[in-house]
Order: C-alpha cells, then structure tokens, then sequence
C-alpha cells in the first residue's frame, strides 16, 4: 500500500506457520480438513458474526488522512459488520478539515475541506503472527478510484525496513500482490505483480466473493487468489539493505485492511457514484504446530 518507488519481480516456494490468539463462533470452515491434512492448525479468525463495530479484541481504526495523498478521511463510523460481513464503506461528503492550515504544502493540510471519508482498521497491539497460512473471503470494488487492500506490516522497525506484505491490492483495474523490505538509498525494494481485472473476469469477477491466501514461513512468501499464484518470493531475497542483516519477515506482521480512494495510484474517483463497498465474510490465520 505505500507509494512504489523501487519494482523488483520474485520468485520462489513454500508453507510452514507459529502465535495464537482463537476467537469463537466460527462459520463452518471449509477448508479445515483439507488444512489440516497438511498439518495446519486454525490459531486465530474473525467471522464477523456479530452485528456494530468490529471486534475491538481483533481491531483498532486509523484515523484522518493516512498514506500516499489518498482523498478519504478514515474514520471509525464507516467501518461495521453486518449479515456475517466486514463492511468498509467509502462515501462522498464534504466536511471541514480540522488540520486545514491556509497556504501550506503539507498534503494533509492545504485541504480546505474533506469530500470523501472511509475505514482502515488494523490489528495493531491486538493480534499478530510469525508465519501462518493467512486466508481471506472478500469482494472487493473495482469502481474507478477504488483502492482496497488486505496487508500487513512487522511489528519493529520504520517503514519500509518493517517489512510489508500486500496480500490484495486492488487499483487502475490490476489485481497486485507485493511485498517491500528496506533497499538501497533508503527507499523501498518491492517484489510485485501485477494481474489485470480484466482478464479475470472484469466487473462480473469483482461482483463475486473470491479467497485471497497468503502462506509465509521462513523460506519464503506466496501470495494467491482462488488457489492461483499471483506472486512467490524466497525471504533470502528479502534482507533490509541498510547492512544491518535484519529480515523484517522473520518477525511477527500485524494485519490490516482499508478501501482508499484517489491517491498516488487509485486514480480518479469524479466519475463514481457512491458509496463503495469492500466486503469482508472472514478472515483466518493457520499455522504448523509442532
């Protein structure tokens, strides 16, 4: 989700999978069996099961603006779970910006006004894990401007020497699967995809639930939609560059999700009617335990 500066393409293989934190109450996990005949264990889910705000156990929100001169205002009202799903709702509307500052050239403070709110939450300080199979049932929009993800980040160090893995990011009808260490010059070093929509299936794929699955251990990272590769990379790859030797993917990674708008890449959203939606039915960490 951070601005691309650097684009580099992996390859590699593999599974493996450590941490805990269970929730209860999950719907019928089709694929259990199937994990677990693999030696995975289910160590963590939110099903969204229950109606209001997200679980505050699992989740705390961003708030203002974020990242990447993106047009929303994260807010917590535009983020609850409703019918078994995660709703983050993206809106038009037009309200002061309290950061506002008259003739500055900071991003987040010449905006006179705010004209588009939205929701990131994350599981920051809640939850996190070190390796797993991450696994999520989602459907995301692919109006023009639209720009959701599911993501993590490394619980120590900066961005981008925490390290960052996008598990599904979605803008300019691509479909990406990244993952950015710390590079030379102290810019981000990114391994990348990217996958057309349209090839997929277009507006019809973007209308269906797909499952979108990470599996992370300490040879390397595969990133999947509906069980198709979209991006592999070996962690030997993935050293933060600044000599210290520190792979930021050999520490436990908090997760995130957000639909931003507009931005360095989301493009323009003028043209959209909304709001938008990015809807979440569940997400599930596994993991090997030995």
């Amino acid at each position: 989700m951070k601005a691309t500066k650097l684009v580099l393409f992996g390859l590699a293989a593999g599974y493996l999978f450590t941490q805990s934190g269970c929730s209860t109450g999950y719907k019928s996990v089709a694929n259990s069996s199937q994990y677990a005949s693999n030696g995975y264990k289910l160590v963590w889910a939110d099903e969204f099961n229950n109606d209001g705000a997200p679980d505050s156990t699992n989740w705390v929100y961003e708030h203002g603006f974020e990242r990447n001169e993106e047009l929303q205002w994260y807010q917590p009202q535009n983020a609850f779970c409703k019918n078994g799903l995660l709703v983050l709702e993206a809106r038009r509307e037009t309200k002061p910006n309290p950061l506002y500052e008259a003739g500055s050239t900071e991003w987040r403070k010449k905006r006179q006004n705010i004209e588009y709110t939205s929701a990131s939450i994350k599981s920051i300080h809640k939850q996190s894990w070190q390796y797993g199979r991450f696994e999520m049932r989602g459907r995301i929009d692919i109006s023009a401007g639209m720009w959701p993800a599911w993501w993590t980040l490394g619980v120590s160090g900066r961005w981008p020497a925490d390290g960052e893995i996008d598990m599904m990011e979605y803008y300019r009808k691509a479909l990406l699967a990244n993952i950015a260490c710390l590079g030379i010059n102290g810019k981000a070093e990114w391994y990348s995809t990217k996958h057309s929509t349209d090839t997929l299936g277009g507006v019809a794929w973007s209308k269906k639930f797909h499952i979108w699955r990470m599996d992370w251990d300490d040879k390397e990272i595969a990133i999947y939609v509906d069980n198709q590769l979209l991006n592999k990379v070996a962690l030997s790859k993935l050293d933060n560059k600044d000599g210290t030797g520190i792979n930021p993917f050999k520490q436990p990674h908090y997760m995130l999700f957000d639909l931003a708008v507009g931005g360095q890449q989301g493009g323009s959203p003028a043209a959209t009617a909304f709001p938008r939606r990015f809807e979440i039915d569940y997400v599930r960490v596994y993991q090997k335990i030995n």
